[in-house]
């Protein structure tokens, strides 16, 4: 039920050959990869080209065994045709997954007719916004991964999503996105639970244009320097990632009343805020390590969150260390003491009037 070929350099009318064979057959997953398809020495025009692929549109439509068919690492040598005929053949097939990853591939085709897709993995590509926009045939499509490719506009990612009435998880990280807030309005599909955005261009104004009903939210490397409360109310939303971000503090919860996880490692924080989990009573673990912590009377309460909190800080005590002052550079937060009388500015100066 199972094929996989590997380092597949044959010429485009071979390869249909094969795909052919394969289709009527019980196999129900096909994996290529490292595939390079070429035309014959001359010029494989447009006209020559079509001959190929009607051959297989009748094919790809019927009801067969055939589930998935996965393409990695596309190379292609043959130049002369217009390759939107490909796309089309691809769009409509009649399988539940389909993956086209490094690929080179500028563009894929809204498909003409509802369609069975469920899973679609186009990464390390070059799509484009223009990807299925105004597309309202993907009704069933559950998984759609997007990574590695050239998207710049969250807001129109957003559209290409509100008609996809059954997706559940949406993979766009590794883009160029950004969003510049101005009261521009976003529209995602209702049913998204799952959002990766991480490695993009995004700053704080992204959190004026996400999916209301997300469950698990990545905005990992990014450059969000602030949480702005008030803006999303984001009720559903269990797991937040922000690590990697330009942040200064602790997130509040006010929009996010449902919060249980949430990470902050590698961002700016120096003095994390000590009442955090009191404004977040839901958070079951938070992940703070690794931020350049200035250790100081302002951290002590920090510290004493720790012990109060019940193994709540994740990666405790390996990843909490002082980077500031130099002194104590290196110092684990949990060896990091001072005494009350360093950091009660009252009882100093009463000691010190006493002794006077």
């Amino acid at each position: 039920t199972t094929v996989t070929l590997d380092a597949v350099d044959l010429q485009w009318a071979i390869i249909l050959q094969i795909f052919m064979l394969i289709w009527y057959s019980p196999v129900e997953h096909l994996t290529v990869r490292n595939l390079t398809f070429r035309g014959p020495l001359e010029k494989l025009t447009e006209y020559a080209f079509q001959p190929l692929l009607s051959s297989v549109e009748q094919l790809i439509s019927l009801d067969g065994s055939m589930k998935a068919l996965t393409l990695e690492h596309v190379r292609n040598k043959v130049y002369y045709f217009n390759q939107e005929i490909l796309y089309r053949q691809f769009s409509e097939m009649n399988i539940a997954n389909l993956t086209i990853a490094d690929a080179y591939m500028p563009h894929m085709l809204c498909p003409n007719k509802t369609s069975s897709f469920q899973c679609l993995n186009f990464s390390h590509n070059a799509l484009t916004d223009e990807l299925f926009q105004n597309c309202g045939t993907l009704v069933d499509l559950k998984l759609l991964i997007l990574q590695k490719n050239k998207f710049e506009s969250l807001r129109k990612v957003s559209f290409m999503t509100s008609r996809m009435k059954s997706l559940t998880y949406l993979d766009m990280s590794n883009n160029l996105l950004r969003h510049d807030g101005a009261g521009v309005q976003c529209q995602w599909a209702e049913s998204l639970a799952e959002l990766d955005l991480s490695s993009n261009q995004l700053v704080d104004a992204v959190f004026e244009c996400l999916p209301a009903n997300v469950q698990k939210l990545s905005l990992r490397n990014n450059q969000i320097s602030n949480v702005p409360s008030g803006v999303a109310e984001l009720k559903s939303l269990e797991e937040l990632n922000l690590a990697s971000n330009r942040l200064a503090d602790l997130p509040g919860c006010g929009g996010f009343t449902s919060l249980q996880f949430l990470n902050v490692e590698m961002n700016s924080i120096l003095t994390p805020s000590a009442d955090f989990f009191q404004s977040c009573p839901r958070v079951r673990e938070l992940q703070a390590g690794h931020n350049p912590f200035q250790c100081s009377c302002e951290l002590q309460a920090f510290i004493r969150l720790e012990r109060r909190s019940g193994g709540k800080l994740f990666g405790w005590p390996a990843a909490y260390v002082c980077e500031y002052p130099e002194g104590l550079r290196g110092t684990e937060l949990k060896d990091f003491h001072l005494s009350p009388l360093a950091c009660n500015t009252t009882l100093l100066l009463v000691t010190a009037l006493l002794l006077t």
